[in-house]
């Protein structure tokens, strides 16, 4: 029931996911919100050869809910209900485009983390210039941060983007206001002191702003302030450049005859600007597989995030995040 569209969004979503793996995959689906609205809409959508369970969840967390709050108030919502049927081992995998800080905190609080990890952390893909994405990471989890916590999210975003991606050695880069070694807030600093001299990660030094999209790393660190900032800035892009470009066309005729020659074009060009096309975000470090969506995620939008959901059940992400910090921890001790 997350979302501006729930539950059909989700419903639609779901079904193009199915057809997706069709043949090649099997997948079970399980819907937690108001059981009998559910089961009306999915039995007037769903293909008869769709495997889905609903579980009545009546309660809804909201965008207005104080997430902490809404979690020991709202025991019979759909996101307290889902992730702990996920939590018990009858789900290997949660969705959702409700309160992101609802589904953070109960992932966080009712999953736990890994082994390892100090905090957990959400990452997003970037377009970029070149073939592949930039993800950055955090993107809004932890507004305050320590040395240790971006130097976690380097691991674990390296780790991450090998296994999605297939990049081999993933060069990973800290935000920074310049590309020196000596540029920085003690923060940045002491985060650079650290990641230089890791072994998990192919850490390249500074990165900044403008670098992201050139594709200059495969990975940026920074803390969620300042990571949430660029993300809400990327994703406002898009509509921007819609605005610019109805304005422009109205202006005359001719421009408006340029526009529509360019927009086959252009729409092929910015798709990779478009989060429908990734999903959601992953919620990397919890003893779980969270994905976050978009308050407006289209079904295009849900079914990359169940895509993205196998993905990471099977390329067992999170075994490999737990064994490279348990590693790391097992080193510094015994130094």
């Amino acid at each position: 029931m997350g979302g501006d569209f729930a539950p059909l969004n989700e419903i639609e979503g779901a079904i193009l996911a199915f057809r997706q793996f069709a043949g090649t995959k099997e997948v079970d689906f399980i819907f937690f919100g108001p059981e009998e609205l559910l089961r009306k809409e999915l039995s007037a959508r769903a293909p008869k050869e769709m495997r889905y369970t609903v579980v009545d969840a009546p309660e809804v967390i909201t965008m207005k809910d104080e997430p902490a709050a809404a979690l020991r108030s709202k025991k019979n919502s759909t996101i307290v209900r889902g992730i702990n049927y996920h939590r018990d081992g009858h789900a290997d995998a949660f969705l959702s485009a409700g309160n992101t800080g609802a589904v953070m905190s109960g992932g966080t609080l009712l999953l736990g983390r890994i082994r390892g990890v100090s905090r957990p952390t959400i990452a997003s893909f970037f377009p970029t210039t070149g073939t592949q994405p930039c993800l950055v990471v955090d993107v809004g989890a932890n507004v305050d941060c320590k040395p240790k916590f971006l130097y976690e999210f380097g691991v674990m975003g390296s780790i991450y983007v090998n296994q999605i991606l297939g990049i081999r050695s993933p060069k990973v880069g800290l935000l920074n206001v310049g590309e020196e070694e000596s540029k920085g807030n003690t923060l940045a600093l002491e985060a650079f002191a650290l990641m230089r001299t890791s072994a998990a990660m192919n850490f390249v030094g500074n990165t900044e702003g403008r670098d992201i999209f050139m594709g200059a790393c495969d990975v940026v660190v920074c803390d969620g302030f300042t990571g949430n900032i660029v993300l809400k800035l990327a994703e406002s892009f898009i509509n921007v450049l819609r605005i610019k470009l109805k304005d422009f066309s109205s202006r005359s005729f001719f421009n408006k005859l340029s526009v529509a020659l360019m927009i086959p074009t252009m729409r092929r060009v910015l798709k990779e600007f478009d989060y429908q096309e990734y999903g959601g975000v992953p919620l990397l470090g919890v003893n779980g597989v969270v994905i976050i969506g978009h308050g407006k995620s289209s079904p295009l939008a849900i079914k990359n995030m169940v895509v993205r959901a196998t993905e990471v059940i099977e390329r067992q992400i999170n075994k490999r995040i737990e064994d490279a910090l348990s590693s790391i921890n097992q080193s510094e001790g015994e130094g």
